[in-house]
């Protein structure tokens, strides 16, 4: 048998999300379109996957396994993250 899930923790934006940082994708926000969810999960951005965000300025960069993905503040303000 496994053991239960923990609750997750509390959601940020990626925007708002220290320099350094390790997290997990929680979801995505309506506002990302269907084609660009796509696009990210191709990029390793999903769940089970950690991130580490490098930078917030001039866009915001993470690091998905050994890839980094820059990623416009238009779309990692509806990028919802918990932590690692």
């Amino acid at each position: 048998m496994t053991p239960p899930t923990p609750p997750p923790g509390p959601r940020i934006r990626l925007t708002g999300t220290p320099m350094g940082r390790m997290v997990r994708i929680a979801e995505f926000g309506d506002e990302i379109d269907p084609l660009q969810r796509e696009q990210l999960h191709a990029y390793g951005l999903s769940g089970s996957h950690p991130v580490r965000v490098l930078q917030q300025q001039p866009m915001t960069v993470v690091l998905s396994e050994h890839v980094e993905l820059a990623l416009e503040h238009a779309v990692a303000r509806h990028v919802w993250v918990e932590p690692a």
